[in-house]
């Protein structure tokens, strides 16, 4: 009898340990990246079971894709006021935010900085604004079609996507040699790779769709040819070299780009390599032992760009535990990300005002973020006050 009882715990072990991996296997093969399966799965049984408030925020949520099928077509091609120094249309091209004419000058050339204060020229130019839309749009689309299964959501999706990525007329080309160019200094610079980071939603937003007629064989290997391609001008270029050497922000987002592209690509080496051997070491430069960011506290839109690049470092955890590296604890000499948030928190909380040159006013967006990926991770931080207090911000947000 024992040997018997024996025998069937055995053989249930062994199932649940297929299951677990089947499980993690179909989690890989969808693609999520950034999103939590997990959490959107429970999301749409509470959905699905009729959940008051998941229900109404899911149909904010749908209201906007609803908006979004009629959105587009969105390309570098479209809307285009300026060309490239290439002469293609397809190169994507945007003028330096804080860079204004020097009214010393009769030309105003060379541009002069003026740091968080944005020139009104750079939105004579749409492809950053082109981007954006779609990067919003096919995003609201996957997430609309994850909970309702509704095909046309997809279809638009994909629609946009093909005319993004792979349309020979329409496509953009996968560079940002002319990103942030300043008048009378440059062309395009390697700060102008921040304005791509956007395009880490994507891969999420095909693993929601993985199940759809609409993701054909040749859209999802299509687009992941584009962001092959992509990777490989981040690592190579001039501009890539540039933004993988930034030691702020900027070097932070690099890391979240490649990193992500790399997981989407299969090349899950590369991922590793650059989390090991450079995002760990940025930590070095980007925190204090007590949780500040120095080189972000020196901006003049301190808080901001305090809350912008811990999101960005909470990004590039989240990856990580794909790569089963725990970059939520790892720390530096004392620096880590669990005591950035901790410093942000006084502030978040209403406890304390804000001590550093902030030029525009508090918005908690991006900290309520940066509170919905850390929750879970430090037990010792109360992410549920906050979410009180506030609101606790749903994976579309």
């Amino acid at each position: 009898m024992l040997k018997k009882l024996t025998f069937v715990l055995c053989c249930y072990a062994i199932l649940i340990a297929i299951s677990v991996a089947a499980f993690a296997q179909t989690a890989k093969s969808h693609g999520f990246l950034l999103q939590d399966e997990a959490q959107l799965s429970r999301l749409k049984t509470q959905y699905k079971a009729g959940d008051t408030a998941i229900t109404a925020s899911i149909n904010r949520l749908i209201a906007d894709a609803d908006k979004a099928l009629n959105s587009g077509p969105f390309s570098v091609t479209l809307r285009k006021t300026k060309m490239a120094p290439s002469g293609n249309p397809h190169d994507y091209v945007s003028q330096a935010p804080y860079w204004w004419a020097d009214p010393s000058k009769p030309d105003g050339k060379p541009y002069i900085r003026k740091d968080g204060e944005r020139n009104p020229e750079i939105y004579q130019l749409h492809d950053d604004s082109q981007m954006g839309e779609m990067v919003q749009a096919v995003k609201k689309l996957s997430f609309a079609y994850y909970f309702t299964g509704d095909e046309p959501y997809a279809l638009k999706a994909a629609t946009l996507m093909d005319t993004w990525f792979i349309a020979a007329d329409t496509k953009m080309a996968p560079n940002f040699n002319y990103a942030q160019y300043v008048p009378g200094v440059n062309d395009g610079r390697g700060t102008g790779i921040i304005e791509s980071r956007g395009l880490a939603d994507i891969p999420d937003a095909l693993a929601m769709m993985h199940d759809s007629k609409s993701l054909t064989a040749n859209l999802q290997s299509g687009v992941k040819q584009w962001f092959a391609e992509y990777l490989k001008w981040l690592q190579n270029s001039k501009n890539g070299k540039d933004e993988k050497a930034a030691k702020n922000n900027h070097g932070t987002f690099y890391d979240v780009q490649v990193v992500d592209f790399a997981l989407f690509t299969g090349d899950d080496k590369l991922a590793r390599e650059v989390i090991e051997k450079r995002t760990i070491s940025r930590m070095e430069t980007q925190f204090t032992t007590d949780g500040k960011q120095p080189l972000e506290l020196e901006r003049t839109k301190s808080w901001g760009y305090s809350n912008m690049n811990l999101d960005g470092w909470c990004r590039l955890a989240v990856l990580a535990d794909h790569l089963n590296i725990d970059l939520w604890h790892t720390e530096k000499d004392g620096r880590g990300i669990k005591k950035s948030i901790e410093f942000l928190m006084p502030t978040l909380l209403k406890q304390q005002e804000w001590a550093y040159k902030q030029i525009e006013p508090i918005g908690y967006g991006e900290t309520l973020t940066i509170c919905r990926f850390a929750d879970g991770k430090y037990p010792d931080i109360d992410f549920q006050k906050v979410f009180k207090m506030y609101h606790q911000p749903m994976p579309w947000m």
